[in-house]
């Protein structure tokens, strides 16, 4: 029987696409079987080519090829690029959600592009001033979720409370919290840090009711296990996001460096590689395949531009889980319980 999720895939955004997208695609086939049906938006010859090369056949009944020949690059300005490129792989893409062709969005291309056609094509759930990244960050003992990780980088105090909101019932959700301590980041922990925008939605996120606000964090508390959900803007978790990833690679490469200066050194790395996989799998985003845009009245997951297959395949599941569980419909309820007319 065909599944009626339907997840709308930019098979030309990233930096390895098409390529890299085919191949996600032609993993889901295999691994997630007759649990979605797709929508392939982009060339569709050169769609069709790449599939077929690897081995699925085109006449699948749960593909459909939608034709967007132009892209949106990875360095183009955003929004001037959708204005300029009707029948941009991302646009055509979000058309499909907006017509009710499919549930969702998935794309590995231009994040800018993608928030920005999300918020033109869709609008806001209604309440909702600002779209937000949620994405899921690796920690010590468990992960958390950083909150705005780059959509919206200018954002009033009542858009950080909003965040807030947002980023508990992803928590929950994905995270199996019951109940996700939210903080906020500043530069102290003390109530009065951080600058007006900081101090003002300090005061907003404290009397949202059915929070667990544990107050402002800091830079040193996110990866211990002491917070669940951090709030920010999008400027400061964009730069927290990449920061952390630099981190990761650079302290790996620092400990293989080190590791094969000596002979022992490089035996008990041998004997260690087991657990330098696990920590890298650990630390991996594209084992979550990417991060959703919250707020906007549809549902996209945002990807990593070097996103390989496994990770697009990945990027597709969160896209069907998040059209499956109807998290739009939660926000939306949630909103309205805490009456956030008041602070938005």
């Amino acid at each position: 029987m065909a599944s009626d999720v339907i997840v709308a895939v930019d098979m030309m955004g990233g930096d390895f696409a098409p390529s890299a997208i085919t191949g996600g695609v032609a993993e889901a086939l295999e691994r997630f079987g007759d649990a979605y049906r797709y929508l392939l938006v982009g060339d569709q010859e050169v769609v069709r080519k790449g599939l077929v090369e690897l081995g699925v056949n085109a006449e699948d009944s749960r593909l459909e090829f939608v034709h967007a020949p132009e892209v949106v690059g990875m360095n183009e300005h955003p929004v001037k690029a959708l204005r300029e490129k009707r029948n941009s792989s991302i646009g055509v893409a979000m058309d499909m959600v907006k017509a009710g062709r499919a549930g969702g969005v998935f794309s590995a291309g231009n994040t800018g592009a993608a928030v920005g056609a999300s918020f033109l094509k869709w609008r806001m759930l209604e309440g909702l001033a600002r779209p937000g990244i949620a994405t899921v960050m690796p920690g010590e003992k468990e992960p958390w979720i950083l909150m705005d990780s780059g959509a919206t980088v200018d954002c009033t105090p009542s858009v950080l409370a909003q965040f807030a909101i947002m980023g508990d019932l992803y928590a929950k959700q994905t995270l199996k919290l019951a109940n996700p301590r939210i903080g906020l980041l500043s530069n102290g922990t003390e109530e009065g840090k951080g600058n007006k925008q900081v101090q003002d939605a300090f005061g907003l996120i404290k009397n949202i009711p059915g929070i667990n606000f544990i107050g402002n964090v800091e830079g040193h508390d996110l990866f211990c296990g002491k917070v669940d959900v951090v709030v920010c803007d999008g400027f400061v978790g964009n730069v927290v996001l990449k920061t952390s990833e630099q981190l990761c690679k650079s302290m790996s490469n620092m400990i293989k460096g080190q590791v094969m200066q000596k002979f022992w050194w490089k035996m008990g790395g041998l004997l260690s590689k087991g657990a330098f996989k696990e920590v890298k799998k650990q630390t991996d985003a594209g084992e979550v395949g990417g991060a959703p845009l919250l707020g906007v009245k549809g549902c996209c997951v945002i990807g990593h531009g070097n996103f390989q297959a496994h990770a697009v395949a990945n990027g597709i599941r969160a896209v069907g889980e998040l059209i499956r569980e109807k998290l739009n419909d939660r926000i939306v309820e949630v909103i309205h319980q805490y009456a956030l007319d008041s602070i938005g």
